[in-house]
């Protein structure tokens, strides 16, 4: 992919301008041309995983997903082809809109794209073809959606369908049905979870509040939009720090073969005006994302979009992945939206969260505590409350980051009797530095969890409940990629073996087992010990107790009781807290 020259004087810390973004996406739309079918109504993209609805809804993806990035870029050429493709492909070629089928959630990226676009290619179409097309939109207006961001989709094709006047009152049935189901899985602070449970992940940005805010936007009703807004704005305030100072998101949750559509939230609170984020840190952490991905070889030799991360990766592939799948990272390139002489583009980057300092920032809704050094511009999450067992590993490890992977081999886990299994994650609270959390290994047996951290390093306590005496337990961390530094010690109950910390349980029903964790990019970092000291105590059988020390001088005391799962912060300069609870 051929870009214009950096641009440091504007862009200081990514060199992207706007250029570059409308480059990137001419060549991707170029790249795709190729795989039409001849009537156009189609785009078959090379690859041999077809997902699990079939080769012919996999086509329709790839038309879909193309679309809206040649609705963002606002190419009156490229829109013109998938003109051709509305002539064919509605009450053609294209498969039905069906209770919970994939063709449901393409229909929400052709309306979107048709009503971002409505002089450049609705208003121009034959009316035989509108008619096609709106008729075969209006079956996801009663099509049954799964429940959690797919009820958003209804909603988005009513949107477009209640503008053109076909089927109004339907249309209206189905914004307010949608908007009403997901309204329960609103939690606050700019936090959705995707649909019952805890499911959070990036869909929030890219699905949940995507679509609300555009919805709203669109439709121009502003009391829709500062409800949908405030909370996009909010998010925000989280959502900026989930992205490394190379760019790279943090590596959580399902679909991240989507890739750039990371930044769509970033662009859509400019866009609506719904952000507190200045104009030069939104392109700073968009156009950093940006360049992660075509840096890292994002783009195959074909100017194409495999599926997977950095180049092709099967681990990321999912039932319902097909080889146009990762084209919704065209969400991304919302930002085109903008006029090139907006204040996003025209004013100088600024720095991003994770250019600024080291920060430990706890998010009290999904339970998760970010932490983050600007020495590396690593951002690590520890999770103690996102949970979605359909996606393992992508949920239960007890961390992430913007620079690692989940290891096969279960790096961040606790494994009690040599099972790993993380389930029913109870969240126990969060708050300056620290966060803790219960979970079930299997029935009978559950894993308290307490997670401290300041700079790169971490405190990791757990306590095993449940577990016949003796029985072994293992204790992993990171698994680093090259040029990454992993630390894992052990302070009480381990001891250091080659596959990690191991110990086993006592008598007396719960054990506790400490560790110090470390990922860092310094190439040689103070050691752990003179970073950190922890005292543990147990007063009794029931009550642990873990007293830690930061080279700082900030200190930190937490009882961790078996009886029932709880986790309890002390008072610091009170000796006698303990006898006082």
């Amino acid at each position: 992919m051929e870009l214009p020259a950096d641009d440091r004087a504007s862009s200081p810390y990514t060199g992207y301008t706007r250029a570059h973004w409308e480059a990137a996406a001419d060549a991707l739309l170029a790249a795709v041309e190729p795989y039409a079918t001849p009537d156009r109504a189609l785009y078959h993209l090379p690859g041999d995983h077809v997902s699990h609805a079939g080769h012919l809804s996999d086509g329709l993806e790839g038309y879909a997903r193309t679309l809206l990035l040649a609705a963002f870029r606002r190419d009156e050429t490229a829109l013109g082809r998938y003109a051709d493709g509305l002539a064919a492909g509605p009450g053609g070629v294209w498969p039905r809109i069906e209770d919970r089928s994939q063709p449901l959630v393409e229909a929400a990226s052709v309306a979107l794209a048709l009503r971002l676009t409505r002089p450049l290619l609705w208003d121009r179409l034959d009316d035989a073809v509108r008619q096609r097309t709106a008729d075969w939109l209006a079956d996801a207006l009663t099509a049954e959606p799964w429940p959690c961001n797919w009820e958003l989709f209804p909603v988005t094709v009513g949107g477009f369908l209640q503008e053109i006047g076909h089927r109004p009152e339907a249309a209206r049935k189905a914004i307010d049905r949608g908007l009403e189901r997901i309204e329960g899985w609103y939690l606050g602070d700019g936090w959705y979870t995707d649909g019952d449970g805890r499911k959070f992940d990036y869909y929030n940005g890219w699905a949940m509040h995507l679509y609300t805010v555009f919805h709203a936007w669109l439709a121009d009703d502003s009391e829709l939009l500062s409800v949908y807004g405030r909370r996009l704005s909010r998010h925000l305030a989280d959502y900026a720090r989930l992205f490394g100072g190379d760019g790279a998101p943090l590596h959580q949750g399902r679909s991240l073969t989507y890739r750039f559509a990371t930044t769509a939230p970033l662009w859509l609170g400019a866009l609506t005006g719904q952000t507190p984020l200045a104009p030069g840190e939104t392109r700073r952490l968009a156009s950093g994302t940006l360049r992660y991905f075509l840096d890292g070889g994002a783009v195959d030799e074909r100017g194409l979009l495999p599926l997977g991360w950095l180049g092709p990766d099967t681990s990321l592939v999912q039932s319902y992945s097909g080889p146009a799948s990762p084209y919704w990272a065209s969400k991304g390139f919302l930002g085109l939206l903008l006029p090139p002489e907006h204040e996003v583009w025209t004013a100088p980057e600024e720095p991003a969260p994770a250019d600024r300092t080291d920060e430990v920032r706890p998010l009290a809704v999904p339970n998760w505590l970010l932490q983050s050094t600007r020495s590396d511009g690593l951002v690590r999450l520890h999770n103690h409350g996102s949970e979605d067992v359909r996606y393992d590993p992508y949920y239960t490890r007890l961390a992430y980051s913007t620079a690692t992977v989940p290891a096969p081999s279960y790096d961040n886990s606790v494994i009690v009797g040599g099972e790993p299994s993380r389930t029913r994650i109870e969240p126990l609270g969060t708050g300056e530095g620290w966060i803790a959390s219960r979970h079930t290994v299997r029935d009978g047996i559950t894993v308290t969890s307490l997670v401290l951290a300041e700079g790169a390093v971490e405190v990791r306590a757990h306590l095993v409940a449940g577990a016949e005496p003796g029985t072994p337990v293992r204790v992993t961390g990171w698994s680093a990629p090259d040029g990454l530094r992993a630390d894992l010690l052990p302070v009480s109950g381990l001891s250091a073996e080659p596959q990690g910390l191991t110990g086993r349980t006592g008598t007396g029903g719960a054990t506790l087992f400490v560790a110090l964790a470390r990922l860092t990019g310094e190439p040689d970092p103070r050691p752990l010990t003179d970073l950190v000291s922890v005292k543990v105590a147990e007063e009794h059988e029931a009550d642990h107790e873990v007293r830690v020390r930061w080279a700082s001088g900030a200190r930190g005391v937490f009882v961790l009781t078996a009886s029932d799962g709880q986790v309890s912060r002390l008072p610091t300069g009170d000796p006698e807290a303990r006898r006082g609870r």
